[in-house]
């Protein structure tokens, strides 16, 4: 049971007794104590004085009382600040926390509580090669998986590879066209980038045919088009010349950022794409063969990115086995009559009355959409693994896409709708701007990866630190564990709902908010316990001397991490544990390079006493462990030596 825990129970015990009042623990409110007032953490007193009918002072002063008298272990004084009950939490205590927890190396995790979570993460197309908000993705799907663990769910990590549709096809396509028959093998390039760099090849084809197009929309003609696409031209023309659009440049760029993409839909290489999209539907063998023969050049990709940045997944799915069982899930709610046939045969679901809006779920043409093969994902999913919650790990894009797919499946009655999570999350960009994938200006991981690695090389040549003692092996591999971590760290140290600019320079920074920062307190502590002497007795040995203030901080610090732990699964948010992991590094360096008179205040090796050193070294293991199982939920080696 954590500190804040057993101050919750003494507190419920002592509202009943001094007021014949049953409240629940979750009704007291519980914080750290601010710096200025003294104590550790503080009571809020406010509510319990609709029953004690005595001023908040008061009120916290029988309170306080009470918990000191009854429960000394715990609470060795108090002083009450107006309506908060501050208390000082009992050295023993601390001590006797340390004694149990100093040499576990599991620290914080949780037993099985029963229930399964699902997360869906990376999920991507195999049309191109994973890049820097696929990185967010990876980094945050893995991470709230090891937090969910930790907080004793069991997991099971998914991946759904988008490997159908029309984005496949416009690669297929452009290789077909320009690719005189080019292999990974006959080109040495990794497959999932020479895939994607023909999908940048098709892009680049779209741009040269449909400015003609355009041209002619933008004199007046519109014989390349329907009568429904002729009559939408017409008017977004007309409105690009209104006075009040003219001299507003948001509004016209939106307008002709429309009338391009309608207008490229018409090009020459956009209707064989198309056609190609029909072909692979129907079956067709050609197709289907240059499909799997590509898709297999990016999943090799795929795997070796995965394997460097450390990520897994429990079980794959792909589009292209779910999307005809979500066309029997819109077969099934035709026949219920929550779905609806249009002349033109698409399928739709009105959503209006649940303040949404109408729904495409099969075009016309019977080809599906992405929410067609979603709905039929969820429901293997659920039938694959029953489990309590579905989490999707997708950017804050798709926010009102997810909210239609859950109304959808409950409507349709299906099991899996309530347990759906969007784990929603803010796009990632780089300092000079935003990527764009047509226009080929994505920045790879496999780029970014090495980038990252040459950059920890760098920065530890410019520190002019000595690694004579390092293998070449053991120095590439401390380069890649600090390069990686700057990038995981980096990452998932901002809220997930948050958008963010990512400055691979800032991320390795030593001395900053980052991840090396961490592994270097880390460091520091593994080369303390290898330096120190061996200690008798340390197993049994509880400190019962006073409390220096950084040994009791640190102690406390550590001994927050069960709930820092819970926080972040509660949260869904990571960024709990990097900012908690970050405040440990910084206090414990303030515990390593405390001084008085020039001579450290905290040694191990020159402790005054034997006991003060055994405690301080309880105390460096214990937020070595803690250390090491913060940045393991967040995906991060941590070296032994730096």
């Amino acid at each position: 049971m954590s500190v804040v825990q057993s101050i919750r129970t003494a507190a419920t015990a002592a509202i009943k007794s001094l007021y014949d009042q049953q409240v629940t623990e979750t009704d007291i409110s519980i914080n750290v104590t601010k710096p200025e007032f003294e104590g550790e953490y503080t009571i809020v007193v406010f509510p319990f004085t609709k029953f004690s009918r005595q001023k908040p002072e008061e009120t916290g002063q029988r309170i306080g009382e009470y918990l000191a008298s009854n429960y000394p272990e715990l609470v060795s004084g108090f002083n009450v600040v107006k309506g908060f009950l501050n208390l000082s939490i009992a050295h023993a205590y601390w001590s006797r926390f340390l004694q149990q927890h100093y040499s576990n190396t599991n620290i914080g995790i949780q037993p099985a509580n029963g229930k399964k979570v699902m997360v869906e993460y990376s999920s991507p197309n195999t049309n191109k090669p994973l890049h820097l908000g696929h990185l967010r993705n990876n980094f945050l799907g893995y991470s709230i998986s090891e937090i969910l663990k930790a907080n004793g769910y069991e997991v099971v990590k998914t991946n759904l590879v988008n490997d159908r549709g029309i984005h496949i096809c416009k690669s297929m396509l452009a290789w077909q066209l320009f690719a005189h028959g080019d292999t990974p093998q006959s080109t040495g390039i990794k497959g999932d980038h020479l895939v994607g760099d023909y999908y940048v090849k098709f892009e680049s084809v779209v741009k040269e045919q449909v400015e003609p197009i355009i041209d002619r929309v933008l004199e007046g003609n519109y014989q390349d088009f329907e009568a429904a696409e002729r009559e939408r031209l017409e008017k977004l023309v007309t409105a690009m010349h209104k006075p009040e659009v003219k001299d507003d440049e948001e509004k016209t760029s939106k307008i002709m950022a429309d009338i391009k993409e309608i207008s490229r839909n018409k090009t020459e290489i956009m209707q064989q794409a198309k056609i190609m999209l029909q072909q692979w539907e129907a079956g067709n063998p050609e197709v289907r063969e240059l499909w799997a023969e590509m898709n297999s050049w990016v999943y090799e990709g795929f795997e070796q990115t995965y394997k460097r940045l450390g990520i897994d997944f429990d079980k794959m799915y792909y589009e292209s086995e779910t999307y005809l069982l979500g066309k029997d899930l819109v077969a099934d709610g035709l026949r219920k009559g929550v779905l609806y046939k249009k002349d033109d045969n698409s399928v739709w679901i009105d959503l209006t009355g649940d303040g949404l809006d109408e729904k495409l779920l099969l075009r016309g043409d019977g080809t599906s959409v992405y929410i067609t093969q979603d709905l039929g994902t969820a429901r293997l999913k659920y039938d694959d693994y029953k489990m309590d919650q579905s989490i999707y790990v997708v950017a804050d894009e798709q926010n009102y896409h997810f909210k239609v797919l859950q109304l959808i499946l409950q409507k349709l009655g299906e099991p899996s709708a309530d347990g759906i999570y969007h784990l929603s999350y803010g796009m990632v960009e780089l300092p000079h701007g935003r990527m764009k994938s047509r226009e080929g200006t994505v920045v790879d991981a496999d780029d970014l990866i090495e980038e990252m690695i040459k950059t920890a090389a760098d920065k530890a040549a410019e520190s002019g630190k000595k690694h004579d003692d390092f293998t070449e092996e053991e120095l590439a591999q401390l380069y890649e564990t600090i390069g990686l971590g700057a990038m995981k760290f980096f990452l998932l140290r901002v809220d997930p709902k948050k958008r963010m600019i990512f400055n691979p320079e800032e991320s390795i920074d030593l001395h900053g908010f980052t991840a090396a920062f961490v592994q270097y307190a880390y460091a520091r502590i593994r080369s303390i316990l290898r330096e120190a002497a061996p200690v008798a007795g340390l197993e049994q040995f509880t400190c019962n001397d006073e409390l220096l203030p950084l040994e009791k901080e640190l102690i406390m610090l550590n001994e927050q991490f069960t709930n820092i732990l819970a926080d972040a699964c509660k949260e869904m948010s990571p960024s709990v544990i990097a900012n908690y992991t970050f405040q440990l590094a910084q206090l414990f360096n303030s515990f390593y390079a405390e001084k008085k008179d020039g001579v450290p205040t905290y040694s191990i090796v020159k402790a005054a006493t034997e006991e003060k050193k055994k405690l301080r070294l309880q105390i460096i293991m214990l937020t070595s462990h803690t250390i090491a199982q913060s940045m393991k939920v967040l995906g991060i080696h941590v070296p032994e030596r730096m």
